[in-house]
């Protein structure tokens, strides 16, 4: 029998999730429900607007528009799985299912983060080269880095996914989490899995190490040249258009270095999960919040499109 096949018959994998307590179970339910309500009507509401305004037809809210797609999708892979298990006394999920659900998850996080480092450059080239921004920012060019972007993450995602499915897994294994988590699932095979553990260190080293270089240097070119602007006013523009962006990167990585940080002992799994529920649920919720709620096109174009609805009534 083959290490898939021993896979998908000798083994049963269950998510533990977040609490056996009915009292608990349903306010939960309640929140998360909520917060993917508003996660999806958000992301999709975004990609509509920039879709809409011509005004918004440019590359910042080109690469706006991809970051909120992957937000919806890494959430919607997450999230309905995780309401389903508050309510359901069965929490278990086949290895295939559980394989999926990592691949496409590791993909789209992995994709958000190199999105945002993106993002940071075109900024730096708005701000320290107005006039050449345009031609500096061609449309080829943010395709070409929106494609790079989708194609590491979905390479991260596909060496990882085909390395475990590899390992082999027998009978009960309970996963202490609420989705597929890469270490999580790992930890349960009886096959060596140093190869595996090596691969994720290696990975979420250079993701992170070479995506906050990419947003550092940006942000050191763009202080430094905002410095030197005679304008106060000009100050306060250039700033502004930085304000929603670096608040994105700073609740989105300082989450994911936080988690890495956490010891990965039994006292802290309550730590990491609480964690995790904030960069695969809550950050998805915020981050078109956060770009809606600073930018003046973007809550014109939401008064357009509600004034619209109203007289259309």
């Amino acid at each position: 029998m083959s290490l898939s096949q021993q896979n998908k018959s000798g083994a049963t994998f269950v998510l533990l999730g977040f609490s056996d307590d009915p009292e608990l179970q349903v306010p939960l339910f309640l929140i998360f429900l909520v917060i993917y309500i508003i996660t999806i009507v958000g992301n999709i509401g975004m990609i509509v607007i920039i879709r809409i305004n011509p005004k918004l037809h440019t590359p910042m809210y080109f690469f706006l528009s991809h970051l909120s797609f992957v937000d919806f999708c890494y959430s919607s892979i997450v999230a309905p799985k995780m309401l389903k298990n508050l309510l359901v006394e069965d929490r278990s999920i086949s290895f295939v299912g559980c394989v999926v659900q990592f691949f496409f998850f590791c993909t789209f996080v992995v994709t958000e983060s190199f999105l945002l480092a993106v993002m940071a450059y075109d900024r730096m080239v708005a701000i320290c080269n107005p006039l050449l921004y345009t031609a500096a920012m061609s449309q080829k060019l943010c395709v070409m880095l929106v494609v790079a972007s989708y194609a590491w993450g979905i390479a991260n995602s596909l060496i990882l996914t085909c390395t475990t499915v590899q390992l082999s897994f027998q009978g009960l294994n309970t996963i202490n989490h609420f989705f597929c988590e890469f270490s999580s699932l790992i930890s349960l095979s009886c096959s060596d899995t140093s190869v595996n553990q090596l691969l994720l260190f290696t990975f979420a080293t250079f993701n992170e190490v070479s995506t906050l270089l990419i947003i550092l240097m940006s942000y050191v070119i763009i202080v430094v040249t905002i410095l030197r602007m005679h304008s106060a006013g000009g100050r306060r523009r250039a700033f502004s258009t930085c304000a929603s962006h670096l608040t994105a990167i700073t609740i989105f990585h300082g989450t994911i270095l936080f988690l890495y940080c956490v010891p990965n002992s039994k006292n802290s799994r309550h730590t990491v999960k609480v964690a995790s529920v904030f960069y695969t649920v809550v950050i998805p919720m915020l981050n078109p919040l956060i770009y809606s709620l600073r930018n003046k096109d973007v809550k014109e174009t939401v008064s357009k499109i509600m004034a619209t609805q109203v007289f259309s009534h």
